[in-house]
C-alpha cells in the first residue's frame, strides 16, 4: 500500500505499529519522504523497513535504497496482474508529487513491465544492482499467483534473491482500475503451493524465504499458508480495518469516509486509527494461530512449513465444488524430493559536495553503468556503454563520448554510443552522450538533464520531470505518457512531428528568451564536455539554428 493510494496518516501509523513489534511495513511503489527514515523517533519510528522498487521507480533514490532492511522488486501485484499502478490525478497532492518526483494533480501510471527487465537474466542484474546499492538489505521479488509461477520463482532464487512474495488476487489496492481488481488474478493458495513444490524439487527452497500475500486476515489463513509452504505473511486489508476501515470499496475514488484511502484534507482529518489498534489485532492473531497449532499438536511454527499432510479438503454441498481436485496442491514437497532442507545510505539525498569523486574511464562499459549514482560523483567514459546506463541516477554526472582517436570520417550522430533504457527512473543529475542512445531513453525520468545526439523508439516515455535535449533523429512514439518535464528536439529532417505521440504533450517552437538561453547553455556544456561537432555548429549559428528545434512539453 503506497503513500498515495492511502493517506500519510494511515501509512505512517502502519509503519509505527510494525516497528514497535519487530515487523516490517512496506512503502509500496510510491516512495517515502526522506524525513521519515532520516529523522527516526525511537518511540514513533515512521520508517518503512521494506522499500519497494516498482516499474514506475517513483521516489527511488540512492538514499531511499540505502535506508532499507528489505528491497522489494515488484514484478506484479495480485490485485492487478499485468497492469501497472494507476494513481488518479485527484490523489496526487503536492506532498505525493514531491515524494514521487512528479507534477501535482497529474495522474500517474506505472508501466506494465520494468523496462530494464525482459528476461530472468535482466532480473538477476537488477538484484545485483540493488545489492550493490545496499549490501545489507535482503532482496525480495514480488510475483503473482499464476500457473507456472514456480518456474519463475526458481529463476528468481537462482538470480540470488533472498525473499519471494506470492501475491493472490483477493488483495485490495487504492491505485488500480476497478476492472483489474474484480476480474484478474488467482488465489494465493495455488501460487504458494506450486512455488514451494518447485523450489524443493530443484533444491532451492533453503535459499529463499517465501511469503504469502492477499487477503490473509485470520489465524486459520496463516496456518493454511504455512502448511502450503509459506514462511512469512503479508497483511494489508485487516490492519486497515483495525485502524477504522469500513470497507466502503471506494479506495480508487478518493472519497474514503474514514481518512484512510484518500488524500482529501477534510476526509483525512477523520482518521482515528492508532498504532495500538494494529498491534492489538496482531497479538490476537498470534493467539488464534497458537490455538490452531495446539489442535494440530505442533509446538514450533517452523514445523508447520510445507506440512500438507495436516490439510484436508472441507466438505461442501455445492455440486460444482465436489468436482474440484486438490491433489496437486496438497502434494507434500518433501515426498517429491526427500532430504531437501526447506528452512530458509550515509549521506542522504544531499549526496557529496560537487566534484568529490571524479572518475575517468576508457573502453566499453557493461550494463547498468553508473546505476543509482549519487550527487558529487562525476564519471567520464571515452568509449561506449551497454544497456541501462545511469538508471536510477540521483545527482551524479555521466559523460560518454567516442574515442578521441576515431577515424576523421566517424560521425557520432549516426552511431549508437549507449544502449537501451538509459536513465530509467532517474531522479536528478546530468548526462551528456555524444552519439545516439538506443530505445526507451529517459523512461520515467523525473529530474535528470540529459543531452544526446539522437534516440531510438519510445524516448521520454512516462517522463514526469527534468529536461532532454535531442540533437538528432528520434524513433517513433516519442513522449508517450509524458506528464512533466521538457524536451527540446532538433528536427533534422522534418520528420519529428510524425514520430511524436502528441496525446499528452504540446509541440511548440523554441522562441522564448528564457528557453533560448537555457538550451544555448546546455549546448555549450555539451560541447565542452564531449567535443560534439553538432553542438559546435549549432552554437556558431545561434539563435538562427534555434528555429530548427521543437519544444515538447506537457
Amino acid at each position: 500500500m503506497s503513500f498515495g493510494s492511502i493517506s500519510l496518516e494511515a501509512h505512517a501509523t502502519l509503519a509505527i505499529a510494525m516497528n514497535k513489534i519487530g515487523g516490517k511495513s512496506n512503502t509500496g511503489e510510491g516512495g517515502e519522504n526522506a524525513d521519515r527514515y532520516l529523522n527516526q523517533d525511537p518511540e514513533n519510528n515512521m520508517r518503512s523497513a521494506i522499500k519497494q522498487v516498482a516499474s514506475g521507480r517513483f521516489g527511488v533514490t540512492a538514499s531511499y535504497l540505502a535506508h532499507a532492511d528489505d528491497l522489494q522488486i515488484k514484478m506484479a501485484q495480485g490485485a492487478k496482474p499485468g497492469e501497472g499502478g494507476e494513481l488518479p490525478g485527484y490523489k496526487v497532492t503536492k506532498d505525493i508529487a514531491k515524494t514521487r518526483h512528479s507534477v501535482p494533480r497529474v495522474g500517474l501510471i506505472s508501466p506494465p513491465p520494468h523496462h530494464d527487465i525482459y528476461s530472468i537474466e535482466d532480473l538477476a542484474e537488477l538484484i545485483y544492482d540493488l545489492k550493490c546499492s545496499n549490501p545489507n538489505a535482503r532482496i525480495s521479488v514480488k510475483l503473482v499467483s499464476e500457473v507456472g509461477v514456480g518456474v519463475v520463482a526458481s529463476g528468481v532464487a537462482k538470480g540470488k534473491a533472498e525473499h519471494i512474495v506470492i501475491s493472490g488476487h483477493d488483495g485490495g489496492t487504492g491505485a488500480s482500475s476497478w476492472t483489474g481488481i474484480k476480474n484478474a488474478g488467482l488465489p494465493w493458495e495455488l501460487g504458494v503451493a506450486e512455488t514451494h513444490q518447485v523450489l524443493v524439487l530443484n533444491n532451492l527452497r533453503s535459499r529463499v524465504v517465501v511469503q504469502a500475500d492477499g487477503q490473509i486476515r485470520t489465524g486459520f489463513d496463516v496456518v493454511v499458508a504455512a502448511l502450503l509452504g509459506a514462511d512469512e505473511f503479508g497483511f494489508s486489508t485487516a490492519p486497515l480495518i483495525a485502524m477504522g476501515c469500513t470497507m466502503m470499496r471506494k479506495c480508487h475514488l478518493n472519497t474514503c469516509p474514514v481518512g484512510i484511502a484518500t488524500q482529501d484534507p477534510i476526509l483525512r482529518k477523520k482518521f482515528a486509527g492508532k498504532p495500538e489498534h494494529v498491534i492489538n489485532y496482531l497479538f490476537m492473531l498470534a493467539e488464534e494461530i497458537r490455538d490452531h497449532m495446539a489442535q494440530l499438536g505442533v509446538k514450533n511454527f517452523q514445523d508447520l512449513i510445507g506440512r500438507t499432510d495436516l490439510l484436508k479438503v472441507s466438505e461442501s454441498s455445492n455440486p460444482k465444488a465436489k468436482t474440484l481436485n486438490f491433489n496437486l496442491i496438497l502434494k507434500n514437497a518433501l515426498h517429491m524430493r526427500p532430504g531437501v532442507n526447506i528452512v530458509g545510505g550515509k549521506y542522504g539525498d544531499e549526496g557529496l559536495p560537487e566534484n568529490s569523486i571524479n572518475i575517468m574511464l576508457k573502453g566499453s562499459a557493461g550494463q547498468s553503468f553508473c546505476a543509482f549514482m549519487s550527487k558529487g560523483v562525476h564519471v567520464t567514459l571515452e568509449g561506449d556503454a551497454n544497456d541501462y546506463v545511469g538508471k536510477g541516477l540521483c545527482g551524479g554526472e555521466i559523460v560518454v563520448y567516442p574515442p578521441k582517436n576515431s577515424s576523421p570520417n566517424f560521425k557520432s550522430e549516426l552511431n549508437v554510443i549507449v544502449g537501451n533504457v538509459c536513465l530509467y527512473g532517474a531522479t536528478s543529475g546530468k548526462a551528456y552522450f555524444r552519439g545516439i542512445a538506443a530505445e526507451r531513453f529517459l523512461v520515467r525520468n523525473s529530474g535528470v538533464v540529459a543531452v544526446v545526439e539522437g534516440v531510438g523508439d519510445h524516448g521520454c516515455e512516462y517522463m514526469t520531470g527534468g529536461c532532454a535535449v535531442i540533437l538528432g533523429l528520434t524513433g517513433r512514439n516519442f513522449a508517450a505518457g509524458m506528464s512533466g518535464g521538457i524536451a527540446y528536439v532538433l528536427d533534422v529532417d522534418g520528420s519529428f512531428i510524425g514520430k511524436c505521440n502528441s496525446e499528452m504533450v504540446d509541440l511548440l517552437p523554441l522562441e522564448d528568451k528564457t528557453d533560448l538561453e537555457y538550451v544555448l547553455g546546455l549546448l555549450k556544456q555539451f560541447h565542452t564536455k564531449t567535443g560534439s561537432l553538432i553542438a559546435e555548429d549549432l552554437i556558431k549559428t545561434w539563435p538562427e539554428s534555434a528555429k530548427r528545434f521543437i519544444k515538447v512539453c506537457f
